[in-house]
């Protein structure tokens, strides 16, 4: 099945303008287009979106994310650097959480804080 880019934004919850941005930015080259130039996302352009997406969601710069696009066109020859790639990104993430975890107790403690002085 075939989407329209107008369909794919509703159903990421983007802008059209957004989707364009990222093709320009070189993120989609594997769309194909209709012979008036419009954007046609299949089901594995759909499921390469999620991937950037999922990259763009973990912080990872647009220009490591076109880097892995293009290594991901080429093929498995760059699957080496796709994967230290994504080693990196990993451990990044890992970081996040470990800060956001360290950031939620500090909430909760002041919650506790907050709620024991309205006891007093």
């Amino acid at each position: 099945m075939n989407y329209t880019i107008g369909q794919v934004a509703k159903m990421k919850d983007l802008s059209i303008s957004q989707l364009r941005y990222y093709d320009n930015q070189g993120l989609f080259p594997f769309l194909k287009r209709t012979e008036k130039g419009d954007r046609v996302f299949d089901e594995d352009a759909l499921k390469f979106m999620d991937f950037i997406l999922c990259l763009k969601d973990t912080g990872m710069p647009i220009k490591d994310i076109k880097r892995f696009v293009e290594w991901s066109m080429i093929g498995k020859e760059t699957n080496p650097q796709r994967i230290d790639m994504m080693k990196q990104q990993e451990m990044k993430i890992h970081q996040q959480i470990r800060e956001s975890e360290e950031n939620l107790i500090k909430i909760q403690e002041k919650i506790l804080r907050l709620e024991r002085e309205m006891q007093n």
